[in-house]
C-alpha cells in the first residue's frame, strides 16, 4: 500500500498544492515553519479522519477561508483508492472513500494503516499515564474494530457515570439502580479491553526488543510493564469497592482509564534514569514495533512518517534508521527535516531511491530525485 499523489485546498498554510510520490522514501526539507509537518499532517488525516497536530478540525483551515479540502490517490492491493477530506466552518466534516461517504469515521480507521514518528512523541516516557494509554488505543485500534468500538462505549459509559455522580453531589441523594446501570457497561467492556491489552503486550515486548537492540547496538536490557488495577481484581469488585471514594471524588477512581504503561532499560524506569538519547532511541523502537505489529496483523506496510525526529540523533543513528527503514520489509517512508544537505548526503550516500521536496512558506519550490 502506498499513497500515489496528495492534493490540498486551503489546509494549513497551502491555498494550493499538489504532489506525487514514489513509493520508496519521500522527503521534505526546509526552515521551520514553511510547511513540510502539515504535508505530513495531510497525510495523517487521510489514515485517521483526523490533524494530529490540531484537534479541532476548523482550525486547519487557512486564515480567512471557510473550508479546506484534503484528497489522496492510493495503491491498495493493486487497485486504486481515491480518499477525500472535507471540512467547512459550521458544518459536519465529510469524509470519503471511493466518492463514498462514511456514516461512521470510525469504520475508516484501520483500512490505510499509518505510524507517525514525531518529537511529541517524547510525551510517552515524560508524561502522565494518559499519553501512553493514547498510544496503547492507538496501535490496537488500527487492527481490531471491536476494541475500538468498545473503547468509544467505555468512554461513553464512563463519562455519564461521572455526570450522575455530580449529580448525586449537586442534588443531594443517591440512586443506587441508576448508577448500576453504567457501572455494568464499564465492567462488561472494561474486562474486555484488560483482556485484549493484556495479550497485545505478550506479542510486543519482543517486536520491540529487537528494534531496540538494532537502533542502540548495545546489549541493554528493555522491559514494559503493563500496569493495571484489573490485573489483581475484577472490575465489579473495584467499583463496589470505590463507591464511596467515587461520590466524595464526584468522578470513577477505577478501572481500565487508570492503566499505565512503565517503560524499564536495565531494569530501571527510563522516566527517571534513562539519558536523552536512551529515552529518544526507545520511542522510536516503540514506534518501529508499532509499525512492524500492525503489518504483521494487517498484511501491507503502513506507510511511515518521521517528523523532524532526527535533531537529537548523532549521524551514524541517522543514517542507521534511514538504511533500517530504506528495505524492503518498510514501505512507503514520509521524513520532514531542516537539514537538507546531510538528508540528501545520507540518501546519496546509501545509494536508496528517494524524491526529495524543497519547501518554502506553503509552496513546493522543486523536487528531486536520487536512484541506486
Amino acid at each position: 500500500m502506498y499513497i500515489e499523489s496528495l492534493s490540498l485546498l486551503q489546509f494549513k498554510n497551502y491555498r494550493e498544492a499538489g504532489l506525487s510520490f514514489i513509493p520508496g522514501i519521500n522527503c521534505f526539507t526546509g526552515n521551520n515553519g514553511t510547511g513540510k509537518t502539515n504535508l505530513l499532517d495531510a497525510i495523517y488525516y487521510l489514515s485517521f479522519c483526523k490533524s494530529f497536530t490540531n484537534t479541532a478540525d476548523t482550525q486547519n483551515i487557512l486564515f480567512d477561508k471557510d473550508f479546506f479540502v484534503i484528497q489522496g490517490q492510493y495503491q491498495l492491493n493493486e487497485s486504486r483508492e481515491e480518499l477525500y477530506c472535507g471540512v467547512k466552518r459550521g458544518q459536519k466534516k465529510v469524509f470519503k472513500r471511493n466518492k463514498k461517504e462514511y456514516e461512521r469515521l470510525a469504520d475508516h480507521i484501520g483500512l490505510f494503516p499509518l505510524v507517525l514518528i514525531y518529537p511529541g512523541d517524547v510525551q510517552l516516557v515524560a508524561g502522565g499515564s494518559e499519553d501512553r494509554r493514547k498510544f496503547l488505543d492507538g496501535v490496537i485500534s488500527q487492527y481490531d474494530k471491536e476494541y475500538l468500538q468498545s473503547l468509544l462505549d467505555y468512554n461513553k459509559a464512563l463519562a455519564q457515570r461521572n455526570v450522575l455522580l455530580k449529580q448525586f453531589a449537586e442534588k443531594r441523594y443517591f440512586d443506587e439502580a441508576s448508577l448500576e446501570i453504567w457501572d455494568n457497561q464499564l465492567i462488561i467492556h472494561g474486562k474486555y479491553i484488560h483482556g485484549v491489552r493484556k495479550a497485545f503486550f505478550d506479542n510486543f515486548r519482543p517486536v520491540f526488543a529487537d528494534n531496540y537492540h538494532k537502533l542502540s547496538g548495545n546489549k541493554e536490557v528493555t522491559g514494559i510493564e503493563y500496569e493495571s488495577q484489573l490485573n489483581e481484581s475484577q472490575p465489579e469488585e473495584l467499583l463496589l469497592y470505590a463507591r464511596k471514594k467515587d461520590r466524595a471524588m464526584l468522578h470513577t477512581t477505577t478501572g481500565i482509564h487508570k492503566d499505565n504503561l512503565v517503560f524499564l532499560l536495565n531494569g530501571q524506569p527510563l522516566k527517571k534514569f534513562g539519558s536523552q538519547g536512551q529515552q529518544k532511541t526507545y520511542v522510536i523502537a516503540l514506534k518501529l514495533a508499532q509499525f512492524h505489529f500492525i503489518k504483521q496483523l494487517k498484511k501491507r506496510n503502513p506507510i511511515l512518517l518521521f517528523d523532524d525526529i532526527f535533531d537529537k540523533l548523532d549521524p551514524r543513528r541517522v543514517a542507521l534508521l534511514i538504511e533500517m527503514v530504506s528495505k524492503g520489509n518498510f514501505g512507503q517512508v514520509f521524513i520532514s527535516d531542516t537539514h537538507a544537505q546531510r538528508l540528501e548526503q545520507i540518501l546519496m550516500d546509501s545509494e536508496i531511491n528517494s524524491r526529495v521536496f524543497q519547501v518554502n512558506d506553503g509552496q513546493i519550490a522543486h523536487f528531486s530525485d536520487t536512484r541506486k
